[in-house]
This record gives C-alpha cells, sequence and structure tokens, in this order.
C-alpha cells in the first residue's frame, strides 16, 4: 500500500489508499480455516451453564 503518512488531510490519505487497494493484486484464499491455529479447549465450563 502506498505510504500516506506525509499526507496530513483525512480525506486525501483516504482516496490514495483507496486507489492503491483497488490497484494490489487480490489476495489469495486461505489455505486453511481461520482459526486453526488457535488453541482449542478440550471441554466448556463444566456445572453452571453459562447463559
Amino acid at each position: 500500500m502506498a505510504n500516506t503518512k506525509a499526507i496530513t488531510d483525512t480525506e486525501e490519505r483516504k482516496k490514495i489508499k483507496r486507489a492503491a487497494r483497488k490497484k494490489a493484486a487480490p489476495k489469495a484464499k486461505r489455505t486453511g480455516a481461520r482459526g486453526e491455529n488457535k488453541a482449542k479447549i478440550k471441554k466448556a465450563a463444566r456445572g453452571q451453564s453459562k447463559r
């Protein structure tokens, strides 16, 4: 993405960023599920129900 640190005008900055996003190559599809590296919990809290 374009470096917009020097631009102080918010609207101008937005325009430049949006243009850069449109020009950028599309991102590749995910190879795995989004949360696959998250630590999994064995069992939910036993005893009193959560809700």
